[in-house]
């Protein structure tokens, strides 16, 4: 006779990654709420502004929190945004390609990129913390140096005008029933991997990999495989958001996605990711990232500078690794 025992409600609830994301959320908005709700925070267009602002970050966050959950780190989604936008710029715009194969080619060099950094990862056992540092270096120089060498401006507009009438454009431009695109893009994605990621067997496994990947491959999950398709993910959401931006603003920059890597990884830790891996959620990223966007327009709408952005998320991320360092200690002692 096998005898079960049932987790008590609390304590399942102390585990939830979500909890302290959604805490922090919660008081958030009820500061903004207090001290700028008669600002324009708690206007239709104000929500609109923190949720289109969550919404782009989200989009990194949610890959790069499946990365985490897997074990590993991706720091140069920030210069892929750069880099994609760069190549679909250079292909409308120097290269006289049509708008839908520009976007193809960006896809394209984020699938290789996510290819090699995890063909790195795995074939030599460093660290993907430095493989990835050393990639969004030599991503973010090659992507200055090339456009240099093809044409001597680092920065392209009018790049909205000719994607109109092209229909792979149109899924990633305008509004949607009254919202901009990125916030639909942002619920289906974290919707669709909050699925994979709790109920399928590759979300299974993405956990194996990052908790006890010795033990995960001695078990037949194929360790190597989860963690290149998470690197590949990373690189393709990063560029799904690239051309979100220059597809909405009509420009394309080098520079663009500059430290954009630390705010995703923010938002994972935020909503629950272990940095230790095989422990997080990607609906508590979301919330990460939702609240951060709370962060930086609440901020805003009061008036403060907002260079005070950079000090809000230091603290934010403290407070959070510390809130839910307290909720799990809770829940062992409810399970004791």
């Amino acid at each position: 006779m096998v005898i079960t025992q049932k987790i008590p409600f609390l304590r399942r609830l102390l585990m939830a990654p979500e909890l302290g994301a959604l805490l922090s959320l919660l008081a958030v908005f009820v500061f903004f709420a207090l001290v700028a709700g008669d600002k324009g925070f708690l206007t239709p267009q104000g929500t609109v502004n923190y949720l289109e602002v969550a919404a782009q970050l989200g989009i990194l966050a949610v890959g790069v929190a499946l990365l985490m959950i897997g074990g590993e780190f991706d720091l140069s989604v920030g210069s892929m945004i750069g880099a994609a936008g760069m190549v679909f710029a250079l292909g409308v715009q120097i290269w006289g390609l049509p708008v839908w194969l520009s976007i193809l080619l960006a896809f394209a060099m984020a699938v290789l990129v996510g290819l090699a950094n995890g063909y790195l990862v795995l074939k030599t056992g460093l660290p993907s913390f430095i493989v990835t540092l050393a990639t969004m270096y030599a991503l973010r120089g090659a992507t200055i140096a090339i456009t240099r060498e093809v044409t001597s401006v680092t920065r392209f507009s009018g790049l909205t005008e000719p994607a109109m009438g092209d229909p792979l454009a149109r899924l990633f431009m305008g509004t949607w029933l009254g919202l901009p695109v990125s916030i639909w893009w942002w619920i289906f994605l974290t919707a669709f991997f909050s699925f994979v990621l709790l109920a399928t067997r590759f979300g299974n496994w993405i956990f194996a990999s990052g908790g006890d990947p010795v033990a995960a491959r001695n078990s037949g999950v194929p360790v190597a495989r989860v963690k290149l398709v998470l690197f590949v993910l990373t690189a393709v959401l990063a560029t799904l958001l690239s051309l979100i931006q220059v597809l909405n603003t009509g420009s394309a920059d080098v520079l663009r996605g500059q430290t954009k890597e630390l705010e995703a990884i923010a938002a994972a830790v935020i909503g629950g990711c272990l940095l230790t891996g095989g422990y997080g959620s990607v609906l508590g990223a979301s919330l990460g990232a939702l609240t951060l966007g709370m962060v930086q327009q609440g901020i805003f709408f009061t008036g403060v500078n907002t260079d005070w952005y950079l000090t809000f998320l230091g603290l934010m991320i403290l407070s959070s690794v510390l809130l839910n360092l307290y909720l799990r200690r809770k829940a062992v002692e409810v399970g004791g």
